[in-house]
């Protein structure tokens, strides 16, 4: 974290340096000169600091010696913040920028930032195929270390610097959760730190209201300190059948039919166009056939969404054998396929094959020097959105995806969501099947208004029962966003933990006002 801020401080002061100096032409229209000269070396710093550090740590076993003093800390902030009066709503200290989400909070400026330096693995347990980890542990670490034992989470989200925190108090999602759930569903306990200072934790059968209230509760019920994860066998490689289908009816159908589909372990689409999809199923396989091997994570390799694509571009199948954690991150170097906006020749082989082995550049850099001119741009012409919608609505969301924005390729991935209490539930209590929409990129569409048009696809999302991604821009009223979402339990366990005074309600850290 000490690094992260460090060389934090010094981009921005870089940056201040560039546009007195009247460089911010260059930033704004040839951003991918900044990008490839600065943050592609300083990415590869961070990566090889925390990779090493997260390695060393759990090696020597240090992580849990130090998480009890860690957390003893945290309720020492949070008491001392009582004992001052509780003037200020409280929030965690790591700045805005270092989060996934393109967006920065401007809460941050105004709260009590509470200092949160939890990023370990805490322990692996076989016997009860448990892992415990920190809030800031990401995915990448998690699957360099459960892979190779032999093991894996269930549900795996795709980019390696999501965090086991982003993803349990927002959402996370992977081909994977038709089976599994989304991440939160592979939770078996959590710990937090309260409004009090007290120490508590929270699992189906033990304080259960609060086990099913933290999900997107985005920590306005607690800091979370730590997490028990479900974990299971893993194995070498994934099976992968590549099909291209064209139609819109028949890309739902088969979409819908491969994912109630158990035997699939994986079902993902990526829609190009309209009427133009590659739908993949896989499974998990010790072994592979010789020369279909693909080994998608190497550095020279095409980003991923290309090499789906060119099933289509050549109307056929294919097969192929991803190992596993190339497969889990196969969205990472690209970005899904946000950095060829960023970095336009980044897929040419020229490139990928004398500086791929520095992407991506860190989404956190990104925001640290995109600048406000940038911002704004992004603001009005760009799309960052995942809706999810119920499987039987998948036509008619692709459709009105198309009119309101027509962003592609669009993200598909399936999940089952069970009939569990908290913000997210199916309609009823049974459950059901849905479907994440995810769109990032330029709308095609003529006229866009960001405000007006998302506007419509979220009343679309409500109307058909469906939920909004709380990482990217809510522009919902107050009334709006509690149609959307159940803050039955929300709301009692704010009034029991006594948190109003505490933190913000949800609402207001997610809607538009709230961010930059």
């Amino acid at each position: 974290m000490d690094l992260l801020l460090y060389v934090g401080g010094l981009l921005i002061f870089l940056l201040l340096w560039m546009k007195a100096k009247g460089f911010e032409y260059v930033i704004v229209h040839h951003r991918w000169i900044f990008v490839c000269l600065f943050l592609l070396p300083l990415s590869v710093v961070f990566d090889i600091y925390y990779y090493a550090r997260a390695w060393l740590v759990f090696k020597m076993c240090s992580a849990p010696k130090l998480h009890d003093r860690r957390v003893k800390e945290i309720q020492d902030q949070v008491r001392q913040w009582k004992a001052e009066g509780g003037k200020k709503f409280m929030c965690t200290g790591r700045p805005g920028w270092l989060t996934v989400s393109l967006r920065v909070g401007k809460y941050k400026n105004t709260h009590k930032n509470i200092m949160i330096n939890l990023m370990d693995i805490l322990e692996v347990d076989i016997k009860r195929q448990v892992v415990r980890v920190e809030p800031l542990v990401n995915m990448g670490q998690v699957t360099a270390l459960l892979n190779s034992i032999g093991w894996t989470l269930p549900v795996v989200p795709e980019l390696d610097d999501l965090t086991v925190g982003g993803l349990i108090m927002g959402t996370g999602i992977e081909s994977s959760s038709h089976n599994f759930g989304l991440f939160q569903h592979i939770c078996l306990a959590y710990e937090l730190v309260l409004a009090d200072g007290s120490l508590v934790r929270c699992t189906p059968t033990e304080n259960s209201d609060l086990f099913y209230a933290v999900p997107w509760s985005c920590g306005t019920l607690g800091f979370l300190v730590a997490a028990e994860i479900k974990i299971v066998p893993a194995k070498k490689y994934v099976k992968l059948h590549y099909t291209p289908v064209k139609g819109l009816e028949k890309i739902c159908e088969k979409f819908s039919r491969e994912s109630k589909n158990k035997e699939n372990y994986f079902v993902e689409g990526l829609v190009y166009s309209a009427d133009e999809a590659v739908i993949m199923t896989g499974v998990l396989t010790d072994e592979a056939q010789a020369g279909q091997v693909n080994r998608i994570g190497q550095y020279w390799k095409p980003w991923f969404f290309c090499h789906v694509e060119s099933y289509l571009k050549n109307n056929r199948d294919g097969t192929e054998y991803i190992p596993l954690r190339h497969y889990y991150h196969r969205h990472t170097k690209s970005i899904f396929w946000e950095l060829q906006d960023i970095i336009p020749f980044g897929n040419h082989p020229l490139f990928r094959y004398c500086f791929g082995w520095m992407v991506p550049p860190k989404i956190s850099l990104l925001k640290l020097t995109q600048g406000e001119t940038i911002r704004k741009l992004y603001e009005q012409h760009h799309v960052v959105q995942d809706m999810l919608v119920p499987m039987k609505c998948l036509q008619k969301a692709i459709t009105a995806f198309h009119k309101e924005i027509s962003v592609y390729p669009l993200w598909l991935c399936p999940f089952i969501l069970p009939g569990h209490p908290g913000m997210v539930h199916p309609k009823g209590n049974e459950a059901e099947l849905y479907v994440d929409i995810g769109a990032y990129g330029e709308p095609k569409t003529k006229h866009f208004d960001a405000k007006g048009s998302m506007r419509r696809l979220e009343k679309f999302v409500r109307d058909v029962h469906g939920f909004q991604m709380l990482y990217a821009d809510c522009y919902m009223s107050r009334e709006e966003f509690w149609d959307m979402f159940d803050g039955t339990l929300y709301q009692k366990l704010r009034g029991k933990l006594n948190c109003s005074s505490a933190f913000p309600e949800v609402y207001d850290k997610i809607c538009k006002a709230a961010r930059h």
